[in-house]
C-alpha cells in the first residue's frame, strides 16, 4: 500500500497525517475548507485545528473530493460523525473495491443509531461489499502530532485486514494492536465521551478523586453492557478502546467532552458552551443515541441518561449527581 488518503482536516485527521507521513510515498488530506486548504499549502501548517506543527512535503492538502481519492489503496476517515453518511455519498463515485476502509470517527450516528462502520457499509454497499476497518484507543492529536508514544486498536471482521493496516500505520512512536470487536471498539470510542462529559462536570464542581474513579468505573460498566448487548465482546472495553480511552478523555486537560462538562458545572448553556468550540464535541451528540439506542436494546445506562436530562433539558448538575447517587440499591 503506497497510497493513503485521509478525508478530514480538523485536529485528529491532520494529526494522523503527521504521524503516518513516514509510512507513506503519499498522502491526500482533504479539508473541507477551501481557504484553510489554501493557507495549510502556503504555510504548511493547519493554523486553526492544530497549529505548531510543520507538515511534511509529502502530504498533498486537498478540497476536491476527486483529487484526494484517486487512486487511494487506504482511505481512511476522520470527520465528525453526524457527517459520515453525506461525505460518504459524495465520495461514492470515487472509490472501488480495490481500496480499504478505516474509520477514526467516534460517534453514533443521532438518527439511525448506527456506528460509523456501519454507515459506511450501508453507503457503500450500493456499489460493493467494502473492506472496513475501525480505528480507536486513548489518543490526543496534539500528543500524536509531537510523536508522543500512543497505543491504538485497528478492528475488523478481517484478519487480513487488521493485518494490513497494523503493518502499515504502525511506526516508532504509533502502534497498532488487532481485534476482531469492531462493535465493542466502536461503542467504546462513542460512549466514552458521554461519560466524559461528566467527569467534567465532577471536575467542575469539585467533587473530588473518589467520584471521578467512580464516575470511570460505572461509566465502563454501561459502556460494556452496551457493547454485549449489541453483539461485542466484554473484554474489548477492558482495552484501549475502553478503559484506556475512558480514563483519558475523563481525566485528560485536552478533552473536549470533559470541557463541556466543566462549563455546565459553571452554569454556562450548552448552546453558548458549543457555539464558542472550533472542534467538535462528539459526546453531544452521542449522547442522543445512545440514550435511544439503550432503550432498544433494554440497557440501563443512568449516566447516560442523568447526562441526556442535564444537556437537553437543563437538569441541573447536582441534581444530576444526586439522582445517580440515590438509585435504588443492587449489586456491581
Amino acid at each position: 500500500m503506497k497510497s493513503l488518503t485521509i478525508i478530514g482536516g480538523g485536529s485528529w485527521g491532520t494529526a494522523l497525517a503527521l504521524v503516518l507521513a513516514p509510512r507513506f510515498p503519499q498522502i491526500r488530506l482533504w479539508v473541507y475548507e477551501a481557504d484553510l486548504v489554501a493557507r495549510m499549502r502556503d504555510t504548511r501548517e493547519n493554523d486553526v485545528y492544530l497549529p505548531g506543527f510543520s507538515i511534511p512535503t509529502n502530504i498533498d492538502i486537498t478540497s476536491d473530493l476527486a483529487e484526494a481519492l484517486a487512486g487511494a489503496d487506504v482511505v481512511l476517515s476522520v470527520m465528525p460523525s453526524h457527517l459520515v453518511r453525506g461525505l460518504y455519498q459524495q465520495m461514492l463515485p470515487y472509490l472501488t473495491e480495490r481500496m480499504i476502509f478505516a474509520s477514526a470517527t467516534k460517534g453514533l450516528e443521532t438518527d439511525n443509531l448506527l456506528r460509523s462502520s456501519e454507515i459506511i457499509g450501508d453507503v457503500l454497499s450500493t456499489r460493493f461489499r467494502p473492506r472496513v476497518a475501525v480505528l480507536s484507543g486513548p489518543t490526543f492529536a496534539r500528543e500524536v502530532a509531537a510523536l508522543n508514544p500512543t497505543a491504538l486498536v485497528i478492528s475488523a471482521q478481517e484478519a487480513d485486514v487488521t493485518a494490513c493496516l497494523q503493518a502499515a500505520f504502525s511506526g516508532p512512536t504509533f502502534r497498532l494492536y488487532t481485534s476482531s470487536d469492531p462493535v465493542g471498539v466502536e461503542i467504546g470510542g462513542s460512549i466514552k465521551n458521554v461519560v466524559a462529559i461528566g467527569a467534567g462536570v465532577l471536575a467542575g464542581m469539585g467533587l473530588g478523586h473518589n467520584a471521578m474513579a467512580a464516575l470511570i468505573t460505572r461509566g465502563l460498566a454501561e459502556m460494556t453492557r452496551l457493547a454485549v448487548a449489541l453483539g461485542g465482546k466484554a473484554q474489548t472495553l477492558s482495552g484501549l478502546a475502553g478503559l484506556g480511552d475512558l480514563v483519558l478523555t475523563c481525566t485528560g486537560e485536552l478533552s473536549r467532552n470533559r470541557a463541556v462538562g466543566l462549563e455546565l458545572a459553571r452554569g454556562r448553556k450548552l448552546d453558548e458552551i458549543v457555539g464558542s468550540m472550533r472542534m467538535v464535541a462528539e459526546g453531544v451528540k452521542t449522547t442522543n443515541a445512545a440514550v435511544e439506542l439503550a432503550r432498544r436494546c433494554g440497557v440501563e445506562m443512568p449516566i447516560a441518561e442523568q447526562m441526556y436530562q442535564m444537556l437537553h433539558f437543563g437538569l441541573n448538575p447536582r441534581e444530576a449527581v444526586r439522582r445517580l447517587m440515590e438509585r435504588s440499591l443492587k449489586g456491581e
